[in-house]
């Protein structure tokens, strides 16, 4: 779970909703044609730009990488090199029904223990590193286009609040209705866009490039263990994908 994600935009929607409170009744924020205009509009609008399966498919995305257990690169290494100790000593079938932690990697090994030539691996491992960051990559672009749209919409809310409010000018009772939504609108569409939706894209890029790093790192370790590469190489090697000061740290261990 991604405690950073969760934590950082519970913290700022809290704060946001305590300074609600701290100024009086926190009912007078609560506006259902701002929200409708806001978190309804924002939502048809970006579904138009993309595919309903994308669009769709861009919470499972956000949900996996803000939940999903990130793979520590150093404890990947580690079983890796294992593995390429066990295939040096009893050859590639050795590998055969061993438990990997990493489902990328399990279907690697198992691509090396049916036989395949290593031209073959590296384009389906390619491949399929391909598609997943195409997927994340479409799913960071819909929570950007949401952070793009809401303020939009907020202003388009402000609009109707304000032409409501100037054509009715000569009845006092809604004048304050019609301001109440020419304001909430505005503070909805920023407040969504700056604490929700872009937090999230920018987080689902991080994630994306985290996973192809890993990724390339499983692509390297497969080819070198298929081509019976020294398991002291491998690790030395993958190390590389480390930062410098974990990297030394491992190497001393």
């Amino acid at each position: 779970m991604d405690l950073a994600t969760i934590v950082g935009i519970l913290g700022a929607v809290g704060l946001i909703f305590t300074t609600m409170l701290m100024n009086g009744d926190a009912s007078m924020f609560v506006n259902v044609p701002s929200l409708i205009i806001v978190i309804g509009g924002s939502l048809f609008a970006v579904m138009a730009k993309f595919g309903l399966g994308q669009f769709l498919g861009a919470g499972k995305v956000a949900a996996k990488s803000f939940f999903a257990n990130v793979t520590d690169p150093a404890d990947l290494i580690d079983e890796i090199v294992e593995l390429s100790d066990i295939a040096r000593k009893g050859g590639l079938l050795a590998l055969e029904g061993k438990e990997v932690g990493n489902e990328f990697l399990q279907k690697g090994i198992q691509l090396l223990v049916d036989g395949h030539d290593p031209e073959v691996v590296k384009t389906m491992v390619s491949k399929d590193r391909t598609l997943a960051e195409a997927r994340h990559s479409t799913a960071a672009s819909i929570f950007y286009a949401l952070a793009t749209v809401a303020p939009a919409m907020g202003m388009i809310g402000t609009l109707i609040g304000l032409v409501a409010m100037l054509a009715n000018m000569d009845d006092p009772k809604a004048i304050g209705p019609a301001m109440a939504v020419a304001l909430l609108t505005t503070l909805y569409g920023a407040m969504l866009a700056n604490a929700v939706f872009e937090p999230m894209a920018d987080k689902l890029k991080l994630r994306a490039n985290e996973e192809a790093t890993i990724k390339k790192l499983v692509l390297d370790a497969l080819l070198a263990i298929q081509g019976g590469q020294n398991p002291r190489v491998i690790d030395s090697m993958l190390r590389t994908y480390l930062p410098e000061g974990k990297r030394e740290f491992a190497e001393a261990d």
